[in-house]
């Protein structure tokens, strides 16, 4: 088993005054050699947006884009002709492939929106640029692990080109998860707390933790207060 400990102030971090920014992996101007990635998960960013503002048209390529809100509205654009807007309860994922323009802002003049925006590297290149969104339902999570990523279209949540699962879990304090890797021969775990704490393999976890793990075939997770955490599958290599 190997392992990997984040704590959440360890992270890099951007403040641009209408966007505050705190970096789980190397990203724009934050670099660090022993962050570059975990597995195919490259970019973990935990992100707050002013009202009103956000991050102008702007193109990616073969990356798959998965945004999930945690607070207020986030309005989306793209070339694709989506225009709409995701709120906490939702999932969006975009498939950059052979290329895509999108803006992303909030959609409030007086509130900060919060989401995460996690880029994971597909295991097919130059393929048709795509977007999906959904909404959950956040019962689901209730004391048990809810899919919201797959590589599997006919799946619970959304789909990517990519061998990955993501799962979110809201648990009482106590409550125990034992989580089942789908493919334990070349992926790994990476499990972020979005608040709370939790112990794995006897390693305290608190809000906006990273723990990643590979080598292994089974994760046992236990609370030790309420908590919510995002749980990313994903290929070692």
């Amino acid at each position: 088993m190997n392992t990997i400990l984040h704590k959440a102030d360890t992270r890099g971090e951007a403040n641009f005054g209408w966007l505050h920014s705190r970096h789980s992996f190397s990203f724009a101007n934050y670099y660090n050699p022993e962050r570059l990635n975990f597995g195919v998960l490259l970019v973990l960013n935990d992100d707050s947006v002013s009202g009103n503002m956000g991050f102008g048209t702007h193109p990616h390529s073969d990356m798959e884009i998965i945004s999930i809100p945690l607070e207020g509205d986030l309005k989306h654009k793209d070339n694709m002709g989506n225009e709409t807007v995701i709120k906490s309860g939702d999932i969006q994922v975009m498939s950059a492939g052979t290329g895509v323009m999108h803006s992303e802002y909030n959609n409030n003049p007086d509130r900060v929106v919060k989401f995460l925006q996690i880029w994971v590297l597909p295991n097919k290149k130059k393929v048709k640029p795509r977007y999906q969104q959904i909404t959950l339902n956040e019962n689901d999570r209730r004391n048990k692990l809810q899919q919201i990523v797959s590589p599997n279209p006919n799946d619970p949540g959304v789909w990517i080109h990519q061998n990955a699962w993501f799962n979110m879990a809201t648990l009482e304090s106590g409550k125990e998860l034992s989580y089942q890797l789908n493919d334990p021969g070349s992926n790994g775990v990476y499990v972020f707390i979005l608040k709370g704490g939790i112990t794995i393999n006897g390693e305290a976890l608190t809000n906006r933790d990273g723990y990643g793990v590979w080598n292994i075939d089974q994760l046992i997770i236990k609370s030790d207060s309420e908590t919510e955490l995002l749980l990313i599958e994903v290929p070692m290599n």
